[in-house]
């Protein structure tokens, strides 16, 4: 007699074993193709995108595919810069199928570093702002932070993680390395507030902490959705820049045609529409990049990332 006819046996099915191990067996053939259907295997994502964006993305694509998506993701204070050191450090066995970022930089490094595939898909955008209170004036550039007149009264996040630090050594390549110097450290001598990310930014001009800062345009649109009178003042194209979302493949991926098919879903244009709506991404442009804006030498930036990111942590103390 097999194991499946002994248990369905009145002799089994009568003993006090028998509904308990039944139960057993048929919870255990959940993940078992031999059992009658097996279970489908989920796709972990590292989201670096706002949870509070990525969660309702990831739960219509599980109701309308079934398979189901586990989201790893970061703390704002260290915003991208934690999931891809984990990333990295897990790239010979690696544990996520799928990296989703709200920002470039890290995502060409861990393709450079060969912890994802080459095949980045970008779409929607975000910009680099200067924030107010209504009514409030911006400088007149990001030159002008240097003067005395906003002594203590700027805030930015600490500019060794996320889209500031990003921002920052994106100057770097267009200003070049002494003008960058000059600037960060008259900067950094002029006291801004640093804070833990850029929503705290935001919150910090709220109260009055800050007169104005130095953030994202999604952070700034999400306070207003809250009722905050803020508004943010767009940089020149020079000084500005864009912050596409970008999804990669993790190579080496245990799933990856469910993580390619998350993807697709993550990168069409039903979701490009519901991150807008949400605040997630600027309303005015699909495009992740627009005529006229500074591009960015990747290569270029990954190759003297460490040495930009430590003189960061250097000028800029908490």
């Amino acid at each position: 007699m097999n194991f499946l006819a002994f248990i369905r046996s009145p002799g089994w099915s009568r003993s006090r074993f028998g509904p308990a191990l039944v139960a057993l067996v048929a919870f255990g053939c959940l993940g078992l193709a031999g059992c009658g259907g097996g279970r489908v295997a989920e796709v972990v994502v590292y989201a670096a995108q706002d949870r509070v964006f990525a969660e309702p993305v990831f739960a219509e694509f599980t109701r309308r595919t079934g398979i189901p998506v586990r989201a790893v993701y970061d703390n704002e204070a260290t915003k991208t810069t934690g999931l891809a050191q984990r990333l990295l450090m897990e790239s010979a066995r690696p544990l996520a199928d799928l990296w989703w970022s709200n920002e470039e930089m890290r995502t060409r490094q861990l393709v450079a570093r060969g912890a994802l595939t080459s095949e980045v898909t970008t779409f929607g955008r975000r910009e680099r702002v200067f924030v107010t209170r209504g009514g409030g004036a911006p400088p007149a550039g990001l030159g002008a932070l240097t003067n005395t007149a906003w002594r203590g009264r700027m805030a930015m996040a600490y500019p060794v993680f996320g889209s500031t630090g990003n921002h920052l050594l994106v100057l770097r390549q267009r200003w070049g390395a002494a003008a960058w110097k000059n600037w960060c450290t008259a900067l950094a001598a002029n006291r801004p507030w640093l804070v833990d990310g850029n929503s705290q930014v935001v919150r910090a001009v709220v109260r009055g902490d800050a007169e104005i800062g130095l953030t994202d345009s999604d952070d700034v649109a999400f306070a207003r959705r809250e009722g905050h009178d803020v508004v943010a003042h767009r940089l020149a194209v020079a000084e500005g820049m864009v912050l596409p979302n970008t999804v990669a493949l993790v190579s080496g991926a245990r799933h990856p045609e469910h993580a390619r098919r998350l993807a697709e879903y993550l990168a069409g244009a039903e979701v490009l529409s519901q991150l807008r709506q949400s605040g997630a991404v600027d309303p005015e442009s699909a495009a992740p990049r627009e005529a006229g804006e500074v591009g960015v030498d990747w290569p270029g930036l990954l190759a003297d990332l460490d040495t930009g990111l430590d003189l960061l942590a250097e000028w800029f103390v908490r």
